[in-house]
Parts: structure tokens; C-alpha cells; sequence
């Protein structure tokens, strides 16, 4: 399908499906275990309805609002994505690009295959990193003073990975510890994307960036996968975020809340903002929707604490539905990876495209000009 065919989120989903190995479209598009709470955040979105109003002066839609005091053409941002340069080579580079040249923060993961450095010198502005807190903190020092030196203007604190939740998809696939990728059926996988094949052989990375080489014995992807495996911490409280506090001095967000209670926490301890969040559906199964929590978090915190929302959506219908539930903007992860999956860095920019589209109509159709105005009363309950 050529780009201009291109007309929702789904049809970038089936264009990736084809052109990328199924390890790693599967590694972007499944959810962890029976996947229920992987289909309830796409679900539960969509059984929201909207009000439609009619003969209102739409003439002046704007979609640009503010996130953590900066200005942003669209209430979104380029959520954490794992091993996203395995979807096309260099991809965090290309989707970081995309996301600046639309006015938008993009948040690079700490398992990213590109890493700070490559990232940093390869872009015009700062950029958001995420952390993983590993049991090695002198590495997470370090993670975070290389995140100071590259200028990155937030930290996302990634809190709902104390221990990994199955995917079975993964495993079935290879992407386990020790890897099995190069099997006889991956190989004539891979063979059969001879695009993808070359983007990737040609990328300057093929491994995680940010790991390879700043570990002691650590330095292919083995290795790093057998790291990683040991690295999940199952101490991590409450401490360590004050820990995390002392060392970076810039803007916090807290990535994985889903209870009211740690909601609280989060503002008490003076971040500038949370994400409510389920790791789109591939940590605990059996977890509410996202969207079904929010309401709950910002009538608790809304008033103390910037509100973001991620897992589950899109489109751009859907970042209506969080922003009328009171998020101040959302968080996108597969639906700009299937863009980049299909189309590298214009694939980020199609996605970005058809999601602003959406969410202008549907704001129009339900009588409403700005960000600010989008509240509950645009939705039929």
C-alpha cells in the first residue's frame, strides 16, 4: 500500500505487519500473557461516545497546547518503544526527528538500540529520556548524568517493571534470554524483507546502545539480554525516587500508575507529572484499562500534578476521550512504531498526520476550537 493510499493507524499496523519480521512486529503488537488487558485498553475507548453539537463556530481550530510548561503543536507525545531500531534501521533517530519537526516531546527508551549520544548529536532540540531503575545503580547514575549531558529536558521513570510479564509471543519467537533469533524460520523471515534487511545491516547499531560497552563484559546482544534478565529490581520503592530526585535536576514524569494511591505518592514526592499507564497491555493481565482509571487519578490529582495518559490509543477519537477525561495529553507508542515500521521517519509523520486530522474533525463535530475546551461535556454520558 503507498503512502498516500494510507488513510487510519490500521492500515500503517498492516503495512509494518508486511514489511518488518514477525519477531519484531509481534514484540510491538502483542500484550503480555492472555492479552485481556491488552484488548481493554483499545476496547474501553472505544464504548466512549460523544456529543455531537452542530451550528458552532469551528472556523478556528486549534490543536497546540502545553506540556510541562513547553509548547506543543499537539497534545501528544512519542512514548518509550523498546528495541525500536529493529523496526528500521535507526529508528529512534527517525521517529525523534519526526516528532520535533512536529512540535512534539519524544521520549527515548532506555533498552533503545540507538543510544543518548547517537540520538543527541543526530537531532536539533532536547528530547525526553526514560529510566529503568536496574539493580546496578551505578549504572543508573551514570544512565542519568549521560541523560544531564545530552541536555535531555525530562526523565520518565518507568515504575511498573519490578518483574517482566510474560509475552508469550516473544518467546515463541525468539526474543528470550539467551536469544534464539537466528533459527531457520527467523532467518527466511528475515531474508524475505531484503528493505528491512539492508536498513538494518546499514544502521550504525544492532544492538542496545545505552547498555553495549557501559557494562563491564557486556557487549553483545547476549550478554546484554542476559544482563538485562538479572537487572529487574523487585526492591524498588518509593526511596529510590528520591534517590532519582537527588541526583537529576530537571523535570520529572512518573511512567505506570494505575491507583489512586500511587497517584498521591507521585505528587507528594514532587514530580511534575504521572502517566497513567499499563505498559500497553504487557505487564499484569487482568489490570484495569487505562482509560478506565483515569477519571479517578485526576479527580484525585489533577489539581496537584500534569495528568498524561497512555495504552490504547489510535487515533485521534481517542485522544479525544482522554483529554475529555481529563489528561492534559497523551502518550503514543505502536500507532507511530507501525508508521515506522512501514515507512521509517515519514511513516512517524503519517501517523502524526492522521491523528491531528481526527482529533480537528471530531473537535469540530462536537463544538469545540482549543485543547483547553475539551472536557466532559463533549462526551454522551
Amino acid at each position: 500500500m503507498s503512502m498516500d493510499r494510507i488513510t487510519c493507524i490500521e492500515d500503517l499496523r498492516e503495512v509494518h505487519k508486511r514489511r518488518v519480521p514477525k519477531a519484531f512486529f509481534d514484540y510491538v503488537d502483542r500484550g503480555s500473557y492472555s492479552e485481556q488487558t491488552y484488548r481493554a485498553n483499545h476496547e474501553d475507548l472505544q464504548a466512549i461516545r460523544f456529543r455531537q453539537r452542530i451550528l458552532v463556530n469551528i472556523a478556528k481550530r486549534d490543536l497546540a497546547t502545553a506540556i510541562l510548561g513547553e509548547k506543543a503543536n499537539l497534545p501528544l507525545i512519542l512514548a518509550p518503544v523498546g528495541s525500536t531500531g529493529m523496526q528500521y534501521g535507526d529508528d529512534e533517530i527517525h521517529a525523534c526527528r519526526a516528532a520535533q519537526a512536529a512540535g512534539i516531546p519524544y521520549t527515548l527508551s532506555t533498552m533503545s538500540i540507538n543510544s543518548i549520544e547517537d540520538v543527541a548529536e543526530s537531532v536539533e532540540k532536547p528530547f525526553w529520556f526514560q529510566l529503568y531503575v536496574m539493580k546496578d545503580r551505578g549504572f543508573v547514575r551514570e544512565l542519568i548524568e549521560r541523560a544531564m549531558a545530552a541536555k535531555c529536558s525530562a526523565l520518565v521513570l518507568t515504575v511498573d517493571l519490578q518483574v517482566l510479564g510474560q509475552r508469550h509471543q516473544d518467546i515463541k519467537n525468539g526474543l528470550s534470554v539467551p536469544p534464539q533469533l537466528f533459527s531457520l524460520a527467523n532467518m527466511i523471515d528475515f531474508i524475505s524483507k531484503p528493505s528491512w534487511l539492508i536498513g538494518t545491516l546499514r544502521a550504525r547499531r544492532r544492538n542496545f546502545g545505552n547498555i553495549a560497552g557501559h557494562v563491564k563484559g557486556v557487549d553483545d546482544l547476549g550478554s546484554v539480554a542476559g544482563w538485562v534478565a538479572e537487572q529487574f529490581d523487585a526492591t524498588l520503592s518509593w526511596r529510590d525516587v528520591d534517590w532519582i530526585r537527588g541526583i537529576w535536576p530537571g523535570k520529572l514524569v512518573i511512567k505506570g500508575i494505575l491507583d489512586v494511591g500511587d497517584a498521591r505518592e507521585a505528587a507528594k514526592i514532587g514530580a511534575q507529572a504521572l502517566v497513567v499507564s499499563n505498559h500497553g497491555g504487557r505487564q499484569l493481565d487482568g489490570a484495569q484499562s487505562s482509560i478506565e482509571v483515569l477519571p479517578a487519578i485526576v479527580d484525585a490529582v489533577g489539581s496537584k500534578i500534569e495528568v498524561m495518559f497512555d495504552s490504547g490509543i489510535r487515533s485521534g477519537q481517542d485522544v479525544m476521550r482522554a483529554l475529555a477525561l481529563g489528561a492534559r495529553s497523551c502518550m503514543i507508542g505502536r500507532a507511530y512504531v507501525y508508521g515506522l515500521g512501514a515507512f521509517g521517519g515519514p511513516g512517524v509523520t503519517k501517523a502524526l498526520d492522521i491523528i491531528a486530522k481526527e482529533l480537528s474533525v471530531t473537535m469540530g463535530l462536537c463544538g469545540v476550537n482549543t485543547i483547553a475546551e475539551i472536557d466532559g461535556r463533549v462526551l454522551a454520558i
